[in-house]
């Protein structure tokens, strides 16, 4: 195994460390912490005593599968042990080395009660930081057989959060080995897959996934947005369109549409608001629906896609009989949104037409919660934010069709 992976010096140092009750790696994304921290899992899992269950934790189910049992099923990664590796998808325990492994996922604090009454030797736990911190305390309880251990990746978050104050700070005081790996770390990626990643990052993001560095955040989220030259008067053909729908019964509802110019540049093409708060009128799903088509056909326009805010599912059903075209629901994890956003803006690929009032009023004030970073989370103010929830609806949910385009010399040279 260890002839068949190209590992640093500082991976396999990890790998031989790792002998602590709490062992974690943590760094830039593709550093190659994880592969050293299932090497060192996999030889874990061959001491580990025969008492004890033996759990992989992550976010999700499909976490796991994903970013733990698929590289451990890889025999260009792990050679013949991958034959040793058994699981099939969507089932809650797995066959490693001969043990049984169970597989728990923790997506909030109610997972915590999976873990009652377990005893375990061994844990491994994939991406820390996402997971709850009561889940987290519950699972260090249960590994009360002799000599057990955890072994957990993450990726950097908020220099607040749990998982750095409580544990990562606290290596001196406590039976905790850390590694800290930064993207460099990685001996098998090449200089162009390192610039190609690193150009999908952008303020905070490229602090914590590429520099590994554990940052908070703090003040204005666009910050990168330059109104100067990002707003236009002129619009180039669109090749695609796509709508972004953030719906809202006492709030405004925002729509964005979101159009892929010939120029190969993403465009806030045009936007309709409605806010109930100004008219002192709210609306029904009929009569939303209704406007909106109207306001599309004024535009001559007719979506590839309308991204609905994954809430409004009254809004979408009625968008759907209206025969309102391509109807699903928005991708709706919002820092990753904003990440997308943040991605898109930086790299000189997304602009925003004059005639966006909302989307341009929203984006100067839209800022971190400080009250949320000082608890260790990353949250936006939640105040005057629909048109940019339409516009990160409909940048997030298409980032597969445009992400490539930041890596091309057009697109660099505008950034």
């Amino acid at each position: 195994m260890l002839d068949t992976l190209p590992l640093s010096r500082k991976q396999l140092r990890s790998v031989a460390q790792a002998t602590a009750r709490i062992c974690i790696w943590h760094g830039a994304v593709r550093s190659g912490k994880t592969i050293a921290s299932l090497l060192a899992w996999l030889l874990a899992v061959a001491e580990a005593p025969p008492s004890g269950l033996i759990v992989v934790v992550g976010r999700s189910l499909q976490t796991i599968e994903r970013n733990v049992f698929e590289p451990l099923t890889d025999p260009s990664l792990f050679g013949p042990v991958a034959a040793q590796i058994r699981h099939t998808r969507g089932a809650t325990t797995a066959t490693v080395l001969g043990r049984t492994v169970h597989l728990i996922g923790a997506s909030d604090a109610r997972a915590e009660g999976r873990l009652r009454g377990l005893t375990a030797s061994l844990a491994y736990v994939d991406e820390l930081t996402l997971l709850p911190e009561a889940f987290f305390v519950q699972l260090l309880a249960r590994l009360s057989v002799p000599g057990a251990k955890v072994l957990a990746t993450t990726n950097p978050d908020s220099p607040r959060h749990w998982a750095k104050v409580g544990y990562l700070d606290r290596a001196g005081e406590l039976d905790l080995r850390q590694w800290h790996f930064k993207l460099a770390d990685n001996p098998s990626l090449s200089d162009a897959y390192v610039r190609s990643l690193a150009a999908e990052y952008v303020g905070l993001w490229k602090l914590r996934m590429i520099e590994g560095a554990w940052v908070v955040a703090e003040g204005a989220i666009y910050d990168m947005f330059d109104e100067q030259r990002q707003v236009v008067d002129t619009l180039p053909p669109m090749r695609r369109t796509w709508l972004g729908i953030d719906y809202g019964t006492t709030n405004a509802t925002a729509a964005v549409l979101l159009g892929l110019g010939t120029d190969d540049r993403l465009y806030a093409v045009a936007e309709w608001r409605y806010d109930s708060r100004i008219t002192r009128r709210q609306l029904t799903d009929a009569q939303y629906s209704a406007r909106i088509r109207t306001w599309l056909e004024q535009q001559g326009v007719e979506p590839e896609w309308t991204f609905v805010d994954p809430s409004a599912a009254s809004f979408s059903v009625q968008l759907w009989n209206d025969g309102h075209p391509g109807v699903t629901r928005a991708r709706n994890e919002v820092l990753d949104g904003i990440r997308s956003v943040s991605t898109a803006l930086d790299s000189g690929l997304l602009y925003v037409h004059r005639s966006c009032e909302g989307l341009l009023s929203e984006l100067p004030g839209y800022a971190w919660d400080p009250a949320a970073s000082a608890k260790g989370e990353d949250r936006p103010i939640k105040r005057d934010d629909h048109s940019l929830d339409a516009l990160r609806y409909a940048v997030h949910s298409t980032a597969h069709e445009w992400r490539h385009l930041i890596t091309t010399p057009a697109a660099l040279a505008a950034a």
